[in-house]
């Protein structure tokens, strides 16, 4: 064993806490090897689950595997990059070969024959894969609880929500099991578990990371990062960045790499202030710490301006787009599945067969018009800053928040969904906490193609230098 600085024995929350850059260096520095780093996570993953429900598979030998090849190239002098030996998860709704895609559903699962392509470039990369995270069934609402799984459980209080789609991966990111988690965001996806649970999730401009096979709630799904800390999901951004001809709605422009470069200078800034949502009110304390965080900002010497987004009715834009989606993707499997289904979502597949195709592309012409008009906005801003999510976390296994009288997620996602009609990059960064301790989240907004200024802005903005080890972590 190394006789380093940290071996899991001495110390395996350190090992759990460190960035994908501080383990790298250690590699290279012998002072600790991706092996003890697999064991300390694998560790970590155990009881991420035993406590919060985050994992579906937690695959202890195929990771060992892949730690001892990691560490044989370390020691040969000839690792493949930074993420070489770096643990990480992946959401059970993208495509790793030899694990099948249950896709948080009772319905018979897939067995995919190949990568999805983030996967395929993690995988390139050296990653080590700890296990597959939690997902609500086909990633159809955003809290995180399915027949097939059970109920995820937020870690800073498991009686409530970690939000969803991608609740599994925030939860392991924040109890460290794992450095870089991969997630999927069609409405929010990302970044509402990332808020709920104090960590950093960034979804990318559409396109920018390669989805196959195609989501069926259409161009509004993300594929994208979740970590720690900004600096680790700007190195998996991109890694799992670039072009692969398996996605035809990509389009072949280059966009410069994320990582590496210094915070945004605050200084002078244009920001848009975002601070009513689509849909919704936003609860007290998250005012009054957006409201502090605006006159940080002002201190700092940005040029804050409050805007309005652009169209009418978005909710009823998504709902179309979204309730379709979820038809689609019910009719796509076995009558005998359908029973035992997520009733929430068998409501909302119904609602979605009843629109009509003449539904759908007035909804699709509505939306390329509130597109155009949110690309003009952000013409005129560095970005714009919102709330992530106007609401605290509510109860574990609710759609909604008990008693609030709302029906659907989406009522209460309105700072999260109009980005994806927009298709634009959006970073959410752990901004503070409630009287009780609850995370509260911060929304950075770009321009389309802009996630490298977005990360910039994020790292600038940061709760939490990147690459702290977060030893408050829950």
């Amino acid at each position: 064993m190394p006789t380093g600085q940290i071996t899991p024995l001495e110390d395996a929350d350190a090992l759990c806490r460190m960035s994908a850059a501080a383990l790298a260096q250690g590699y290279r520095a012998g002072a600790f090897s991706p092996v003890e780093v697999a064991l300390a996570a694998l560790a970590r993953a155990g009881q991420a689950q035993a406590r919060c429900n985050a994992f579906t598979r937690i695959d202890h030998s195929g990771a060992l595997a892949t730690a001892q090849a990691a560490q044989a190239r370390l020691r040969a002098g000839a690792p493949l990059g930074v993420l070489d030996g770096i643990p990480v998860t992946i959401k059970d709704i993208v495509w790793v070969q030899g694990w099948p895609a249950g896709y948080g559903s009772r319905a018979p699962a897939l067995m995919p024959a190949e990568d999805a392509p983030a996967v395929a470039q993690l995988r390139a990369a050296g990653c080590v894969f700890i296990g597959q995270t939690t997902t609500p069934e086909f990633g159809w609402k955003a809290v995180t609880d399915s027949p097939a799984c059970g109920i995820t459980r937020n870690p800073w209080n498991p009686g409530l929500t970690p939000g969803g789609s991608s609740g599994g991966a925030a939860v392991a990111a924040a109890m460290g099991a794992g450095v870089l988690h991969l997630g999927s965001d069609g409405g929010g996806s990302i970044r509402i578990p990332a808020s709920f649970t104090g960590i950093v999730g960034h979804k990318p401009t559409f396109g920018l990371v390669p989805a196959y096979p195609p989501s069926a709630f259409g161009t509004v799904a993300h594929v994208g990062p979740m970590a720690r800390s900004v600096a680790d999901v700007a190195l998996m951004l991109d890694a799992i960045s670039g072009r692969d001809l398996r996605d035809w709605h990509q389009n072949t422009q280059a966009y410069p790499r994320s990582a590496g470069q210094s915070p945004m200078s605050l200084a002078g800034a244009r920001i848009g202030v975002w601070a009513t949502p689509a849909q919704g009110e936003v609860a007290p304390v998250i005012s009054a710490l957006f409201s502090q965080w605006q006159a940080r900002l002002a201190g700092l010497g940005a040029v804050l301006e409050p805007v309005e987004l652009p169209g009418e009715d978005l909710p009823g834009m998504f709902h179309v787009l979204w309730f379709s989606g979820a038809a689609a993707r019910l009719r796509a499997l076995p009558a005998a599945a359908l029973p035992n289904l997520d009733p929430g979502l068998r409501d909302i597949a119904e609602v979605g067969a009843g629109f009509s195709a003449a539904d759908y592309i007035a909804a699709s012409t509505r939306r390329a018009a509130f597109g155009a008009a949110f690309d003009t906005l952000l013409a005129r801003y560095d970005f714009l800053l919102s709330p992530a999510v106007p609401i605290l976390p509510f109860a574990a296994g609710q759609e909604v928040p008990p008693g609030s009288g709302m029906a659907r997620w989406t009522e209460w996602a309105g700072f999260s969904f109009p980005v994806n009609l927009a298709q634009a990059p959006a970073c959410v960064i752990p901004a503070g906490a409630s009287p009780d301790g609850l995370p509260i989240g911060l929304q950075i907004i770009g321009a389309r193609g802009a996630d490298r200024k977005v990360l910039a802005a994020a790292a600038a903005l940061s709760a939490s230098p990147a690459g702290n080890e977060y030893a408050n972590r829950p």
